[in-house]
């Protein structure tokens, strides 16, 4: 079980941080030479179908990591330190990303819905210092998650 649940644990943070990375690091730079009514609905779109990915994500992780600390570990106190940075990290990025869901995500659409473009791009400018800290911290995790049990932490 412990196999399993380490497995999909890791496929989860695969599928967020590395579509943090390739958004950040090869989509965003391909699209700034977009005109900004062209590049708005395309990042809109890409968000669309980003964000259910990372939900499902949020979830399996949530669902394998404390089936981990508690069914493999023997709860949090016996969990090593490296669990315990990754699972503050954990939530701190499940919270930034909430929030960049329901706040300039909502705001996005609903300016560019409503052609206020230069509205639409202040909040995608928000949405991208949010990826920034969120795939720093993602970066993070997985260098503890991988290197933790062998005293990196």
């Amino acid at each position: 079980m412990a196999a399993f649940l380490i497995a999909v644990h890791a496929l989860a943070a695969v599928v967020w941080v590395g579509g943090m990375f390739f958004a950040y690091q090869v989509l965003r730079p391909a699209a700034a030479g977009l005109a900004l009514a062209e590049r708005l609905p395309l990042w809109s779109r890409v968000f669309g179908r980003f964000f259910l990915w990372v939900w499902l994500s949020v979830i399996a992780l949530l669902v394998t990591g404390y089936g981990m600390i508690f069914g493999v570990y023997g709860g949090m106190a016996a969990a090593g330190t490296h669990i315990h940075i990754m699972h503050g990290l954990g939530w701190l990025m499940f919270l930034a990303f909430g929030h960049l869901f329901f706040v300039p995500w909502k705001r996005l659409r609903t300016a560019l819905a409503a052609g206020s473009l230069d509205e639409a791009a202040r909040h995608l400018n928000q949405i991208r210092w949010i990826v920034a800290v969120n795939l720093a911290l993602g970066l993070i995790v997985v260098v503890v998650a991988s290197g933790g049990r062998f005293g990196l932490v």
